[in-house]
């Protein structure tokens, strides 16, 4: 198989999707690796390491979609793309459907293939490959919260782990599953008063056994969720419904009694974001406030750490890709439930059922199109 890794277009997206590690793996495996030229700079891979590893330099990515039987992206394809993906090409990306109506229709137009990493599921619920965005992202959460409670920032003038004599910040985490367990640590060892809030009794259980004594994981219901947020100084919006559009947890009404100069966290801002006043922002302008209230909802969070998050996405994303390549997709699919789960939009149908409610379309089981 032709593999075409592309060079990131979203702004300023600094990681790629494959090291030159992974390219010597992909050749091993017998395929061709096509890598659009500079595309690994920015994560510190100039195109002499890809080049050693094995790969073919390509200039433009317009030569990538027309030479390669599967594309891979770290982010979702943006507009200039739309018309370059061919009908029954694969698309092996971060996707978010549930929250981008415009991508859905764009893919189901292409009638392309289209396999999206972060509904890609193991047995036990987990998600491989969004599990390491995740952890980078929960702990840069708390990286982020910390700086903008700095008045310079437009924050309140908190510093979260206060110091002897004074009481430390308060820190509320909304979902305990890989995000939230990541900016908890984060949040702890800073020595802030953390609360980690998630609605499985069986985690919370976890969450208590597993960190310390400065973090309390408490049953998540609207009235807590109320109570808390306004002794806050950080929120932490963590919660992911797989392949779904995030739940508002905290409404337009809930914000007007907070602190002013608190700040708002969404890591969910990807799947449309789990505060009703989120909207997506960049590196380059990552806040704005409501209310007083600061709103950090930077769509791409670990771009800003691409040489950490590239190596841990590839680490996690390169087994699949090998597996698809080596089978091509029917196999993959039919032998693979992992990948099964990440078929998203597929030959123009939509095989993924919470995309499909999310904008009324037709839902087709993937099972129909084998």
């Amino acid at each position: 198989m032709i593999v075409g890794i592309l060079k990131e277009i979203k702004s300023e997206e600094n990681r790629v999707s494959m090291t030159p590690a992974g390219v010597e793996v992909m050749k091993q495996n017998g395929h061709t690796v096509l890598v659009e030229k500079a595309a690994g700079s920015g994560s510190g891979f100039e195109d002499a390491a890809y080049e050693k590893a094995g790969a073919e330099m390509v200039a433009t990515p317009q030569e990538i979609f027309q030479r390669s039987d599967m594309v891979m992206h770290v982010k979702e394809p943006l507009p200039p793309e739309y018309d370059l993906i061919r009908e029954g090409q694969i698309v092996f990306t971060y996707l978010h459907l549930a929250a981008a109506e415009e991508l859905t229709h764009a893919l189901i137009k292409a009638k392309s293939i289209n396999i999206a990493y972060e509904t890609i599921q193991k047995p036990d619920r987990s998600l491989p490959l969004l599990t390491p965005m995740s952890e980078v992202a929960g702990r840069m959460a708390i990286q982020q919260g910390a700086k903008y409670l700095e008045m310079a920032q437009g924050g309140h003038g908190v510093l979260l782990g206060g110091v002897p004599g004074v009481d430390p910040g308060t820190v509320v985490i909304i979902g305990g599953g890989v995000v939230g367990i990541n900016a908890a640590k984060m949040a702890c060892g800073l020595g802030a008063k953390v609360y980690i809030l998630d609605m499985n009794l069986e985690r919370l259980r976890y969450l208590s056994d597993v960190m310390p004594a400065n973090c309390f994981p408490l049953m998540a219901n609207p009235a807590t969720t109320r109570k808390l947020i306004k002794e806050a100084d950080v929120v932490v919006g963590a919660v992911l419904v797989t392949g779904a559009k995030a739940p508002r947890l905290i409404t337009r009404e809930m914000l007007k009694t907070m602190k002013q100069g608190a700040v708002l966290v969404d890591v969910a801002i990807d799947q449309g974001g789990c505060f009703e006043t989120s909207k997506a922002t960049t590196h380059s302008d990552p806040i704005y406030t409501v209310d007083g209230v600061v709103h950090y909802c930077v769509a791409n969070m670990p771009g800003a750490v691409p040489k950490t998050s590239t190596m841990a996405l590839t680490n996690a994303t390169l087994p699949y890709a090998v597996e698809i390549a080596n089978k091509g997709w029917k196999r993959a699919i039919q032998e693979n439930p992992e990948i099964r789960l990440g078929a998203n939009v597929m030959n123009g149908k939509v095989t993924y059922k919470a995309v499909a409610e999310a904008f009324g379309l037709d839902y087709t089981p993937i099972d129909e199109l084998l």
